[in-house]
């Protein structure tokens, strides 16, 4: 069948409307790269957004972006750097772990997902900098949200609820986003050797510091040991990594500060400008955990929980599989590559999470059938429901890709 690949709001508001009549499933898609995470509806007809694309409004002073959702990301990100701005939620691009191009991932692929970076401890979600949005339901119905400021949010704030949605409420057809300068100088303190507890100790001190950290990763030896990065791969330690940036005399300084405090928990290096933002880049984008870099294929899990409890989760689910971790965000985000189970450690990782947090399933193993989304409770399920009814009666957008 044949792929829609509709030119503007008004074809995809077509295309929604005589899929409602026909009652046919739509998958909606940009360049694919995110295809793999959720479940996919067989059978499905694609509506392919990658027609819409283009940046109508671009106002450095005012900090405020508009693209069409089938724009590349690189392309938006080019266009800010032109004026030393940035997407301040850091967006990842999961095309390792998944196995899809790199750099082709799309601004609406990006919101849709509600996918931020390491700098997320300090400057918010995807969802966070979303501003304002055009949309078709999937009653085939066109409406809007939001708008250019933070102040013209008000009422229903639908920003919050279409990110992070994965396409199951709406197809995005236009996205207002609030950017930031981007930092002058960045520097990374690495501190070598620390276990994942006193790790995750280390890190929590440098956050709760004075010298504004803006991420703060911990990567275990073996999993440091895959880093393009000398002074990381090289160490052949554990590596905990604490990132400062902004003007270059209070970057510095800062960083003088962080090592300085840092040094009664382990010996100290510092990554500079170029390592530093390729470092981050790895930890983001989960480049240790790409197929290759394992030396074979493993589950892979997202547990967001709190960061005092990151190291316990992972030691939890390693007492009963083999499994490797990589920790950001201070430790609230624990990456696990789980092998040798036939459920992909499923059981064991929805139980270190029980009662603290959620995981999601990113990389499944062929035949996996666990679900990828943490399992609602009850009312929660409920109300997830009551909401697909109000955007999407006929369950023709994405259907099943949230479980819902």
């Amino acid at each position: 069948m044949a792929a829609l690949k509709p030119a503007n709001e008004a074809e995809v508001r077509e295309a929604i409307a005589a899929a409602l009549a026909a009652k046919t499933p739509l998958e909606i898609r940009g360049a694919g790269t995110k295809r793999g995470l959720g479940h996919i509806e067989n059978g499905a007809r694609m509506l392919d957004m990658t027609r819409l694309s283009g940046i109508p409004l671009y106002e450095p002073d005012e900090l405020v972006l508009r693209a069409l959702p089938g724009t590349p990301l690189r392309e938006v990100e080019a266009r800010l750097t032109q004026h030393g701005q940035m997407l301040a939620f850091e967006p990842p691009d999961y095309a390792a772990l998944l196995g899809t191009a790199p750099g082709a991932q799309t601004i609406g692929g990006v919101i849709a997902c509600n996918l931020s970076g390491p700098r997320r401890l300090k400057a918010g979600a995807a969802r966070d900098h979303f501003l304002g949005f055009r949309a078709v339901s999937g009653r085939g119905e066109i409406f809007k949200s939001g708008g250019r400021v933070v102040k013209n949010v008000t009422g229903y704030d639908l920003c919050k609820l279409i990110a992070g949605s994965y396409g199951t409420l709406a197809a995005l057809t236009e996205t207002t986003m609030k950017v930031l300068p981007a930092p002058e100088k960045v520097r990374t303190v690495l501190v070598f050797g620390l276990d994942d507890a006193r790790a995750v100790e280390a890190m929590g001190a440098a956050l709760g510091g004075p010298h504004e950290v803006s991420a703060a990763a911990h990567l275990p030896q073996r999993v440091a040991a895959t880093s393009q990065i000398a002074y990381v791969a090289g160490a052949r330690a554990a590596v905990t990594a604490l990132r400062v940036e902004g003007f270059a005399a209070s970057a510095e300084a800062r960083c003088r500060g962080l090592r300085a405090a840092m040094a009664s928990f382990g010996a100290v290096e510092e990554l500079h400008s170029m390592n530093a933002r390729k470092f981050w880049r790895e930890v983001g984008d989960v480049i240790a955990f790409a197929p290759d870099a394992l030396g074979g294929n493993r589950a892979i899990w997202r547990a967001s929980v709190p960061p005092a409890s990151g190291a316990a989760v992972a030691q939890a689910v390693m007492r009963s599989r083999e499994a490797l971790a990589l920790y950001d965000w201070g430790g609230g985000l624990v990456w696990l590559a789980v092998a040798g189970a036939p459920d992909g450690g499923a059981a064991a990782v929805r139980a270190a999470v029980r009662g603290i947090g959620h995981a999601t399933l990113v990389r499944a193993l062929p035949g996996m059938t666990a679900p990828r989304f943490e399992p609602e409770a009850p009312a929660l399920a409920a109300l997830s429901a009551r909401v697909k009814d109000a955007f999407d009666p006929e369950r023709i957008l994405n259907p099943g890709r949230m479980g819902v």
